[in-house]
Parts: C-alpha cells; sequence; structure tokens
C-alpha cells in the first residue's frame, strides 16, 4: 500500500514559499548593496578632486555613479605603470626617503606596505592553501588558513630546536577577518583540497555551507554496483 501524502496547512506553505524567495532574494539584495556602497564610497574620495571640466556630471543631467571608481583604478594603473620605469622608481624612492624621517609615520607606512606586498604577490602562496589542526585541545579541530613558513629570528628559534614550523592564520567564525597567528610543527597540518573561498564560506555561515568534495581515487577504479539477480520462471 502507498503511503498518503502528508498535507500541510496553508501556513506551512506560504511559510516554505516565503523561505525558497528569501535565499534567492536576499543573496542578490546583499550583493547588489554591498556593490552600490563601495561604489558611493569611492565616489565620495574621488569625485571632489575631479576638476568640473572633467566630471560628467557637469555635462549631464543625471548623477553617473562609479565615475570616482573608474578614475581611481585608471590612476592606480598609471601610477603602476610609472612606478615600473627608472624615472618612476626614482620618484617612489624619494618620497619613501621623505616618509622614513616621520617617526611615527614610518612604521605604518611600513607595516602597510609590507601586508599589501605579502597578499597581494602575484607568486606568492600565501592564504592560498586550507588546513585542519587540533586546536584548542587534542581531539578538538579547528580550520586554518596556511600563511608562510616561518621566517627570520622565529625560523632561526625553531629551527635550533629541530622543529620544522609553519605560520598559519586561525579566524573564528562568523567574522575570519580577524584571528590568531598561530605557528603549527608542518606534520601536524592536514591539508585540506577545498579553496580559500570555500573555506571562507565555511567559516562565515558556521558550518552550514560546507563545500562539495569529490574524494580522488589515484590508480582505482569506481567501484561498480553489483548486478541485480534476475529470476526466470521455469
Amino acid at each position: 500500500m502507498s503511503e498518503k501524502p502528508i498535507k500541510m496547512s496553508v501556513a506551512t506553505r506560504i511559510r516554505n514559499n516565503f523561505l525558497a524567495g528569501l535565499i534567492i532574494c536576499a543573496p542578490i539584495a546583499i550583493t547588489l548593496w554591498l556593490t552600490w556602497s563601495v561604489v558611493h564610497w569611492a565616489d565620495s574620495w574621488v569625485r571632489p578632486y575631479i576638476p568640473a571640466r572633467y566630471d560628467p556630471e557637469s555635462y549631464l543631467n543625471f548623477a553617473v555613479p562609479g565615475t570616482g571608481l573608474v578614475i581611481a583604478m585608471i590612476f592606480i594603473t598609471i601610477v603602476g605603470f610609472l612606478a615600473k620605469n627608472l624615472i618612476g622608481q626614482s620618484i617612489v624612492r624619494f618620497g619613501e626617503s621623505i616618509v622614513q624621517r616621520v617617526p611615527l609615520v614610518r612604521t605604518i607606512y611600513k607595516s602597510v606596505k609590507q601586508i599589501f606586498e605579502t597578499v597581494l604577490k602575484e607568486q606568492g602562496t600565501s592564504f592560498k592553501k586550507v588546513g585542519l589542526i587540533e586546536y584548542p585541545s587534542p581531539g578538538l579541530w579547528s580550520m586554518v588558513f596556511i600563511s608562510t613558513d616561518a621566517k627570520g629570528e622565529i625560523a632561526s628559534k625553531f629551527n635550533a630546536m629541530g622543529q620544522d614550523m609553519v605560520a598559519v592564520f586561525l579566524p573564528p567564525t562568523p567574522v575570519p577577518t580577524a584571528g590568531f597567528l598561530v605557528f603549527v610543527p608542518r606534520e601536524k597540518i592536514t591539508i585540506l583540497d577545498m579553496s580559500p573561498e570555500d573555506g571562507a564560506k565555511l567559516l562565515i555561515s558556521g558550518g552550514l555551507v560546507s563545500p562539495e568534495y569529490r574524494e580522488k581515487l589515484i590508480g582505482k577504479e569506481l567501484p561498480q554496483p553489483a548486478p541485480i539477480p534476475v529470476k526466470t520462471l521455469s
């Protein structure tokens, strides 16, 4: 006998439809809001410095959002292009030499520059791998982003102790931008196949959004389903 389908009340159907619509509309609305906020933030910073004759709004009767963002991107690209030649490098070194003479400013500038050089370096491997470590106690595992091998004085101290340590970033949930820098032995890190983007989604969602995973079979064939025996009528 077939089971009778469970009848849902009108209120339950309305709630299910609302949740389904919320899952579709909320990500779109949040994405549009964040994009719009970034565009307006860039315009508010750049537009006051644009001469009136170069501002499209001076010739149009309506606002053109995103002009400041486009001009900022063009300006940054031009600066990067000029900084690659000999004259540009000389100007950059001269400007940095002036900044280095200011006690507080030179510390902030040097730290910020090192962070950007490390994060935006094209050939760097920082934060491109996700792993697991036993933290905060044995038997409990936390997800981390692999930063880099221990360097400098820290590396020399660990080498003297005969340990190969790796710097990892341990982010909290649901805000992965803040966290802890932890040095972990290389052999105690379990590397995951997921990308940093998938790892960030897993952290922000509190484990609710888990990336799809298909186990890699090396040198093995996929198991074939067992044949279903067929009975013949004699």
